[in-house]
């Protein structure tokens, strides 16, 4: 799974091994989290694999590479994602043209165009097999970014590229569902659940918490599972009511 050494991807990387699977930890420069996690997660034959997703033959290597290791893909979770700078965020009317530009291309690169071509290499070692993939996108997708519309905008298309996928691979015994999370408590939102902004951000859900990484873990793991064939081309949403879509 894509962008594993840390948060959501750590916690599902954490379930599927306690599950018994062998997992293929990818990280682009978490190299020593990435081997921490390795050593703690239960089972053996788990293996450590880097690219930077903006590498299209990087990413080619590195999926190729977990293949060999592991001895074929069953499960794909792209869950690697940036949501660009977040002290220097690219409002319409607040960024130069050139930071505009700039961001767009960041995070495109690596939230849909990176998630495409780790999609492309997993499929060619499911497609004689089956296999799931597993796209982790975000509320943002609905209910919008104002400050950072390139991230809203990459997971809205990572979720449109889940659906097309799903008719496509069907065929192959491949299935593609996406979840959706709100906010979600991990080392990288510790400082604004902590801060001022913290209590606001639990009361945008009734429950009036945010959601733990191990709950969005449960979902993506029943989702890659044989019993979730049927959930193919859906998106889940996993916010706690915090937003409602029709």
């Amino acid at each position: 799974m894509t962008g594993a050494s840390r948060g959501i991807g750590r916690a599902v990387a954490a379930r599927f091994a306690a599950g018994g699977d062998r997992v293929a930890i990818h990280h682009r420069d978490s190299a020593e989290l990435a081997e921490r996690l390795r050593a703690e997660l239960p089972g053996d034959g788990h293996v450590v694999v880097r690219a930077d997703l903006t590498d299209p033959e990087a990413v080619r290597a590195m999926v190729d590479d977990a293949a060999a290791r592991l001895g074929g893909l069953d499960v794909l979770v792209n869950n690697a994602g940036v949501y660009g700078e977040r002290d220097a965020p690219h409002p319409v009317f607040g960024a130069s043209y050139a930071d505009w530009q700039r961001r767009w291309r960041q995070v495109l690169e690596t939230n849909l165009t990176g998630a495409a071509n780790v999609t492309w290499c997993a499929a060619q070692h499911m497609r004689e097999r089956g296999g799931r993939i597993v796209n982790v996108s975000s509320r943002g997708a609905f209910r919008g970014e104002p400050d950072q519309p390139a991230y809203g905008a990459s997971k809205a298309g990572l979720n449109a590229l889940g659906q097309s996928l799903a008719v496509a691979l069907a065929p192959y015994g491949i299935a593609v569902a996406t979840v959706a999370p709100g906010f979600v408590e991990t080392d990288m939102t510790t400082e604004h659940l902590a801060g001022e902004r913290g209590a606001a951000i639990r009361a945008q859900s009734p429950f009036n918490r945010v959601a733990r990484p191990d709950e969005i873990a449960a979902a993506v793991h029943w989702l890659a599972s044989p019993e979730s064939e049927w959930t193919s081309g859906t998106v889940v949403d996993l916010n706690g009511a915090s937003y409602l879509r029709t």
